[in-house]
């Protein structure tokens, strides 16, 4: 049985005042959510333990519920971090339904909404924010939660400005790289050669001991090292880049 709001920010090599925590929907926040049950998303909360400020990524599904966590915990919230446009990370309609996200975050507490610069229009459009909320991003910017930095990864090919988020030996991957699996490049924005490059030439360069938090809770487990994954997850093991096209049915939409 997998403990709720899983903990891991005391005493992570050296930075004993990181604040890090996983939340999984319908288990953490929106229970009584069919839908949010069903997506099995992850939101993030990192920040500094020790000032007591922290950022949400992708906050969606029940804003009220993720800040009613951080307020237990006794954590300012200074900021939100999108790893892509997609509604059901950051709201906006989805199958003919709405996900709260960003735009009900921004009335109960304005803050700046962290997005790489690709992906701001998508998310502008998605979540109804003007183009003034949103602080854009390029690959290997760093945002400092408290005095814990936040280095930004420019990660296309699920989307064009998907990213993930490097903290110590964290990284919150967003869609584009789960346990056991990556991000879809079928949808609109989507580019199998992007990701293809990500996975083999981006990702390559993190050290195998960095631990991967994905966006959803798709795998066996919620989390794994990058090393564990590059021996088992078929998405880490590819092959040529004519294989892998062969595997995900094409290019780009």
């Amino acid at each position: 049985m997998r403990l709720p709001c899983v903990d891991l920010g005391t005493g992570v090599r050296g930075m004993s005042q990181l604040y890090f925590k996983q939340h999984l929907a319908g288990r953490d926040f929106a229970q009584s959510d069919a839908a949010a049950t069903q997506m099995l998303n992850f939101v993030y909360a990192i920040g500094d333990a020790a000032k007591r400020e922290c950022v949400l990524v992708d906050p969606a599904w029940d804003v009220d519920g993720l800040l009613a966590l951080l307020d237990a915990d006794g954590m300012k919230l200074v900021g939100a971090l999108a790893t892509h446009y997609h509604p059901d990370h950051v709201g906006g309609s989805m199958f003919g339904f709405q996900v709260e996200g960003l735009q009900r975050l921004l009335a109960l507490r304005p803050v700046p909404v962290h997005v790489h610069r690709a992906e701001a229009e998508g998310i502008r459009v998605v979540t109804g924010l003007s183009t003034s909320d949103l602080v854009q991003h390029d690959g290997d910017d760093t945002l400092p939660a408290g005095d814990v930095p936040i280095r930004f990864l420019h990660t296309p090919g699920h989307t064009p400005g998907s990213q993930c988020f490097l903290v110590d030996d964290h990284l919150v991957a967003g869609d584009t790289l789960f346990v056991q699996g990556c991000g879809r490049v079928d949808l609109p924005g989507g580019n199998a050669e992007e990701m293809y490059r990500t996975l083999t030439q981006r990702l390559a360069q993190l050290p195998d001991t960095v631990v991967l938090y994905p966006g959803h809770d798709y795998g066996d487990q919620p989390t794994a090292t990058l090393g564990e994954q590059r021996r088992t997850n078929y998405a880490l093991r590819l092959g040529s880049l004519d294989d892998w096209l062969r595997l995900m049915g094409g290019t780009a939409w």
